[in-house]
């Protein structure tokens, strides 16, 4: 049976932009409602509920073509598992008293190294062993760089910011503006994309053994 807005998701799923801008403007208040009263209050100073819908939407507009159900419900129960995911990404961070293992951030030696190319190559599970330094300074850096350039702004801002420089969360949420759950946030999700976007080794390294 026909619900009201199935007709929209066809739509929105097909590329039209507009029928996602309604779609999502629909959903808006029930579920920022959820999400707010999903944050516990430990964590409302640095989680913000504007936050989670921005990225959520932002997440919306990427992936839609991905949505397997083309109906209201499905789109709405789609939506709500982004947004929680994003929440659920940020508090597993923040628990850590927003302090991620050394071994989950790279500590370049220098802005853009080549270190910190491969090291950030090899913390999203790229490769199952260290390339040689031929290789780390010619196509690691090379396949790292043009795959950051086509995330979305924030994600290669975050990336760059954190993981390649070596920020703080603190340092880095200042500075894009944002708060450090939103960093947090930002970051995952552009673990995500990257992974994808480089998919198995043989795709860019040279074997070395």
């Amino acid at each position: 049976m026909t619900e009201p807005g199935d007709e929209l998701v066809e739509r929105a799923v097909s590329g039209d932009q507009d029928a996602l801008t309604e779609l999502l403007r629909d959903q808006r208040p029930g579920l920022e409602r959820h999400i707010e009263s999903s944050i516990s209050g430990q964590w409302r100073s640095a989680i913000d509920a504007a936050d989670i819908m921005q990225i959520t939407y932002l997440e919306a507009f990427l992936r839609i073509d991905r949505l397997n159900g083309r109906n209201i419900r499905a789109f709405a129960a789609w939506l709500r598992r982004i947004a929680e995911n994003n929440l659920r990404d940020a508090v597993r961070i923040l628990d850590a008293d927003k302090r991620p293992s050394p071994a989950r951030q790279v500590r370049p030696a220098a802005t853009g190294s080549d270190d910190s190319m491969v090291g950030l190559v090899n913390l999203l599970g790229a490769v199952s062993m260290t390339p040689s330094r031929a290789v780390a300074a010619g196509e690691a850096k090379a396949f790292l760089n043009d795959a950051l350039k086509r995330l979305p702004p924030d994600y290669e801002q975050v990336v760059r910011l954190y993981d390649l420089e070596g920020r703080p969360a603190k340092d880095v949420a200042e500075r894009m503006g944002r708060s450090e759950g939103a960093v947090y946030m930002l970051r995952a999700r552009a673990h995500d994309y990257l992974q994808e976007l480089m998919g198995s080794r043989s795709k860019f390294f040279s074997k070395t053994e």
